[in-house]
């Protein structure tokens, strides 16, 4: 189950997070299961015209990627699109560049300090067979690490944006895809947080709970048939747009982020609100987030629609 921390990661290296899952009540703002769609409009609360919320997987095989007609047709009547971070920015390696320094461990913290001997020579030994030398990694935070821990990852060339991987060996990314549609048509990129915030993240748990995590997503990459049992679930989950699904599959992740989830999804869900509000005053926006930050009673549409929007799902 720890490809679904990695996936939470790879958008610049976090991306989703844990939601609690909840039943739909009477007069919840929740997605009911009739809603279960990956594409919302959003309207009312005097919007001179709808934007749109759609919920992305950062990475799916190439024969699972798909964009409804629907989907297209809001992509075309936006005039800005809104990704969790400006996949521009994480493009560019000048501004990678500017971020580097926020990978290390302070006070010359290693990962030996970080985990008993055993377990180390488990991960040392991974990073080794991958062509990635310990001496080199050794004082990098464990979950930056765990993004680069996949065997998706074996063939990164040295100072490779991890990001440049996501459409690599059969796989896509709905983030860098629609980047691509929105310089085809145009469209200016706007993230909803800064890359620089989101790196910030790590500073706030604790190097040994990275770790941990860390070595569970190495022993999970060993356990290859448990492993692609969960990717089939959860690219089953999404084609089949399964929002509630997802939401529950990821939150009953057992060696997931844990008690992380406030800092890695509903305070970021919450912070987004105001700054799309400000977005959508202006202009029809498509905002496309990853899917896992869609429902529940702190999901962006529950939120949303508490500050008065009309959300509707479309077909």
């Amino acid at each position: 189950m720890k490809i679904f921390l990695r996936w939470l990661l790879l958008e610049v290296l976090v991306f989703l997070g844990v939601v609690l899952f909840a039943q739909p009540v009477e007069h919840s703002f929740t997605p009911t299961k009739a809603e279960n769609k990956l594409l919302w409009e959003i309207s009312g609360k005097g919007l001179a015209a709808p934007s749109y919320l759609y919920g992305t997987i950062h990475m799916i095989p190439a024969e699972n990627y798909f964009l409804t007609e629907a989907t297209k047709v809001a992509f075309d009547k936006s005039t800005r699109v809104a990704f969790e971070i400006d996949t521009e920015e994480m493009t560019n390696p000048a501004a990678m560049m500017g971020l580097l320094s926020k990978m290390y461990m302070n006070n010359d913290t290693t990962l030996a300090d970080l985990l008993p001997e055993a377990d180390y020579e488990i991960v040392s030994t991974h990073f080794e067979e991958m062509g990635m030398p310990m001496m080199f990694m050794g004082k990098i935070k464990p979950m930056f690490l765990t993004i680069l821990a996949g065997e998706d990852m074996k063939d990164m060339k040295p100072g490779e944006n991890p990001m440049s991987m996501m459409g690599g060996d059969g796989m896509k990314s709905y983030e860098l895809e629609l980047t691509e549609r929105a310089k085809v048509a145009e469209k200016p990129i706007v993230g909803l947080e800064t890359a620089e915030f989101q790196m910030s993240l790590f500073d706030s748990i604790p190097y040994t709970a990275q770790a941990e995590m860390l070595l569970e997503t190495i022993r999970s990459e060993k356990g290859e048939e448990e492993n692609d049992s969960a990717m089939d679930q959860m690219i089953e989950l999404y084609t089949t747009q399964d929002i509630i699904g997802m939401q529950s599959l990821i939150s009953d992740d057992p060696a997931g982020i844990g008690g992380y989830e406030e800092l890695l999804l509903l305070k970021r869900n919450r912070n987004w609100i105001p700054v799309m509000e400000g977005l959508m005053s202006e202009e029809t926006v498509f905002f496309a987030v990853g899917a896992g930050h869609l429902a529940g009673e702190e999901g962006v549409i529950a939120l949303l629609r508490k500050a008065g929007y009309t959300m509707t799902p479309v077909n």
